[in-house]
């Protein structure tokens, strides 16, 4: 098992990441153009979103502007696009991943990262990938829970680069740290803004806001 913030440390760029343990769920947006990075989440009635800091200097907004985290019923879910609508609305996980694809950004095909979370504590992960066919492959990762201090994490990338490297493998086990640690952990210039779930308490933490 390794450590998520040392894992976090070592790498200056994994993109977007959910991390979902015992009454824990962590979810971050990092960036590397001025686009991508002037981005804060806020709260809304039913979760978050992600909001331009200066809509001044929004460009294009069909990649970055989203419902991070939504409540569907008593299940929380958890992705890193506009995936989380279609799957609230279908009022299905599965069936609202099968319904979507990676990213159209070429040459990156930024994989779609989802979550859900029910109360009992077990919880699903998806990553939806672009293979060399131009086809999607839909990966599903199905927990019955963690234990005390356990998370399994999964980013969008490997780490940086042109094109950047898709997460590849089953999500990473790893020992949870506070959400602090966490924030302090994420590269300095690539973060952007992070969500932390902790039974239940929300705290965001922006960037751009000073955190």
């Amino acid at each position: 098992m390794q450590d998520l913030a040392e894992l976090l440390r070592g790498n200056p760029y994994p993109g977007r990441g959910i991390v979902v343990g015992r009454g824990r769920v962590y979810y971050w947006i990092m960036g590397r153009s001025s686009n991508s990075r002037n981005r804060v989440f806020t709260a809304c009635e039913d979760g978050i979103r992600t909001e331009a800091h200066d809509p001044a200097l929004l460009e294009d907004p069909s990649l970055i502007i989203y419902h991070p985290v939504r409540t569907m019923g008593d299940d929380l879910v958890v992705t890193n696009g506009d995936q989380t609508d279609t799957i609230v609305e279908a009022n299905d996980f599965f069936a609202g991943c099968m319904a979507r694809e990676f990213e159209p950004d070429d040459p990156n095909f930024t994989p779609r990262i989802s979550a859900i979370v029910h109360p009992d504590g077990s919880f699903d992960l998806s990553i939806l990938k672009h293979q060399a066919s131009g086809r999607c492959l839909r990966e599903f990762f199905c927990y019955e829970g963690a234990d005390e201090g356990q998370g399994f994490f999964i980013s969008t990338y490997e780490g940086d680069g042109n094109p950047l490297p898709t997460f590849s493998g089953e999500p990473v086990e790893v020992a949870m740290c506070e959400p602090d640690e966490v924030w302090a952990a994420l590269d300095a210039d690539n973060k952007v803004s992070l969500y932390a779930n902790v039974n239940g308490e929300v705290t965001l933490y922006n960037k751009h806001l000073g955190d």
